[in-house]
Parts: C-alpha cells; sequence; structure tokens
C-alpha cells in the first residue's frame, strides 16, 4: 500500500475510533481521497509569527494526515507563503484554511446525504470537503462557490488532478449558487452572522443547511430543516466547531484596549467560564454578551464592544479581580448571565434551538414556542 494510502486510513480509522465517522461510505470517502493534494503547502503558528512548510519538508505528511486545522491563507495574501519561506516569518490573519478532518467529519455526518441528492458547499477553500463530497455523491451532484478566485482556480485544478469535476463558482457564498438550485442540502464551512435567505431559498423544501455561527463568543455548529416559503428551523449541535466567517459576515475589527482606571472588585466568574468553548456557560454567555469581543494581553484578559464598554480581568494568587469603564457593566452583564443559566438548569448548547424567516431570526431554549429566545444577528 502506497505510503499515503496507509496514511488515509490511519485518519479514517482515528475519526472512526473518535466517533465521529460511523457511515461506512464517508469512511471510504476520507481513505480515498487525498489530503495532501489540496494543502501542498500550509502555515505554521510559531512564536513570532507564522511559518510556511510545503512538500519537500518531512513533517508535511504527518500534519496534513493527523486530526488538525491548517491555514494556507493570511490575510487574503497570495504572496504571503513566499514571505514567510524567504523570511522565515510572516505576519497576518487566517483567511483560508483546510478544515479539522473531525469537524467537517461531523458536519458531513449531520448532511444526512443520500444518493441522488445535489449539494451545495459554501466557502470552497483548498477543494477537500469538495472532494470528499464529489467522491460519495458523484461530480454532477456536486457545486461549490467562494468569493476568492485565487482559491477558486487552485482548487479546481487540485480537484481535476484527483478526478472529480463539480460545477465551480467564484461568488459571495452568502447569495448561494442560484444556476444549479435547488439543493437538497448547503453545507457550510465558514461562518455566519445570520443565515443568509438565499441559501433557504435555493433549498427544497425538506432539505437541510448545516453550518457555523459567526460570535465573538458562544460559536458553534447548527443544523436547520428548510420549510417551505424560505423557512427553517433546527439545533444547536452538541459538537462544537469554529470556523473563519464568510468575508460578507465578518465583524467589526477589535476596539482599542481602554487605558485602565478605576477600581478592581472581586469576581467569582472566571474568564474561563465565560470564554473557552469547553465551558457549558459560554454559548448563553455568548447570548447575554451579543457583539462583545474578548482579546488577551499577557495575563489580562478583555472583553469590548464597540459602544465604548469594556471590562478587564486579572487572576493573581487565586483571586480573580475585575475593573469595567463605558457606558455598560459587561462583567455585570456576564455574572447576571450566569445566575439566569444557574436558574434555568445549566443548559449547554445541545437545548438551543434556531428559527429563520425571511423577517426574523432567532435562537430559542427548549421550546419553540418559549419566553426565552434571542436575536440571532
Amino acid at each position: 500500500m502506497h505510503s499515503t494510502a496507509r496514511l488515509r486510513h490511519r485518519l479514517a480509522e482515528s475519526l472512526r475510533r473518535d466517533g465521529v465517522l460511523t457511515d461506512p461510505a464517508w469512511l471510504d470517502a476520507f481513505r480515498r481521497v487525498p489530503r495532501h493534494v489540496f494543502v501542498p503547502r500550509y502555515f505554521l503558528s510559531q512564536p513570532g509569527g507564522w511559518t510556511a512548510v510545503d512538500r519537500t519538508d518531512p513533517v508535511r505528511l504527518d500534519h496534513v494526515y493527523a486530526d488538525r486545522v491548517l491555514v494556507t491563507q493570511l490575510d487574503g495574501d497570495p504572496d504571503a507563503w513566499h514571505r514567510a519561506r524567504r523570511g522565515g516569518r510572516a505576519h497576518g490573519n487566517p483567511t483560508c484554511s483546510s478544515s479539522m478532518p473531525g469537524i467537517m467529519a461531523v458536519m458531513l455526518d449531520e448532511l444526512s446525504v443520500q444518493d441522488g441528492h445535489n449539494v451545495l458547499e459554501i466557502g470552497t477553500g483548498t477543494g477537500y470537503n469538495a472532494a470528499l463530497l464529489c467522491e460519495r455523491l458523484g461530480s454532477s451532484r456536486m457545486s461549490t462557490v467562494d468569493v476568492d478566485a485565487s482559491l477558486v482556480r487552485q482548487a479546481a485544478e487540485r480537484l481535476s488532478l484527483c478526478g472529480y469535476h463539480p460545477s465551480i463558482l467564484v461568488g459571495d457564498g452568502a447569495d448561494g449558487f442560484p444556476a444549479k438550485a435547488p439543493y437538497d442540502r448547503i453545507l457550510c464551512t465558514c461562518s455566519v452572522a445570520e443565515v443568509p435567505i438565499a441559501w433557504l431559498e435555493q433549498t427544497a423544501p425538506g432539505g437541510i443547511v448545516v453550518t457555523t455561527l459567526n460570535r465573538p463568543i458562544g460559536a458553534g455548529l447548527v443544523r436547520l430543516n428548510v420549510l417551505p416559503g424560505a423557512v427553517a428551523r433546527g439545533r444547536v449541535l452538541a459538537r462544537d466547531g469554529r470556523f473563519m466567517p464568510l468575508r460578507a459576515h465578518r465583524l467589526p475589527g477589535l476596539p482599542p484596549l481602554p487605558g485602565v482606571s478605576g477600581l478592581a472588585r472581586r469576581t467569582s466568574l472566571s474568564p474561563e467560564a465565560v470564554l473557552r468553548a469547553s465551558s457549558r456557560f459560554e454559548f448563553f454567555a455568548g447570548l447575554a454578551l451579543p457583539r462583545v469581543m474578548p482579546v488577551s494581553r499577557g495575563a489580562d484578559t478583555f472583553v469590548l464592544h464597540e459602544d465604548g464598554s469594556w471590562a478587564m480581568v486579572t487572576t493573581h494568587g487565586g483571586r480573580t479581580m475585575v475593573t469595567e469603564g463605558g457606558p455598560r457593566r459587561l462583567r455585570d452583564v456576564a455574572e447576571a448571565a450566569h445566575q439566569q443559566w444557574i436558574g434555568l438548569g445549566r443548559p449547554g448548547r445541545e437545548r438551543f434551538g434556531v428559527t429563520v424567516t425571511p423577517q426574523r431570526q432567532e435562537i430559542r431554549l427548549d421550546d419553540p414556542d418559549g419566553d426565552h429566545r434571542w436575536t440571532l444577528a
């Protein structure tokens, strides 16, 4: 067996053992599709910036066939990789990546695809996910769209090299791919601040949309069942996933860090409880703190809002202290939300549903007609 075939089988087996791959058809797809073709090079985060790795580096195949995200673009700049290769380091923010295979497997499984389904992928990226879908359904059933023409060109070349020929469009993923509609399934491999109504209009009633919410605190995967009239209802998934945002859905940049002044007070609510993705409270905290951006500076953790509100939390010697400023006391909001969350039975993200209509998008707790609901966007 060729070495990369062994690596593909090893990756598929690890995903099976982790419980994220159970469908034999998807297991076969992960065994057959060569991820290394779609990730010939990538950036590796190191102290002081990003280093550049390519096919000549001995670590590459081990990284490619591990369950890890691989950043392939910084700031939408195709020359950043060459600068990092020449200079040893590059700086910038990731704008394209090959997602963790484990999260890809979860999302593909949640699509519940069947033979004969037409699928639209939002966010072509490297093309690897499109290749898995082509392997499972056939190229004629697969369409994909990405706003970045250079990424689309590279992905199309790599897909063709592997024998896959889906329909590919350069365009804003928020608009979908009308020419190939209707779809039975839509999968978005980037995150959205709200669900584009165009997706629901292009999905046949009874279809499914799987995407990720773009929220600074409390992001996550959602699965929507599409109803007539561009309406959808669904759930927030228990398995978490974080993706770079659809470019049209990027949030405002971070406000400047404040000059800290005022008295600090003690708080029992740690930054990890509010901000760490593994915290059961984090999703609920995001509902109470929409558009609040976290940022770390040394040992200090800030949460900032564009209205000028801020809070700084510092932990020393087992004591957590908070200093606040601006028109709202964000830590007070977080602490009140924590008490409400406890009163509601400490609900995890899997207890929340999502309703989307052309007029309104909201997150709800448990009962679709209950009192606990929050505007999504």
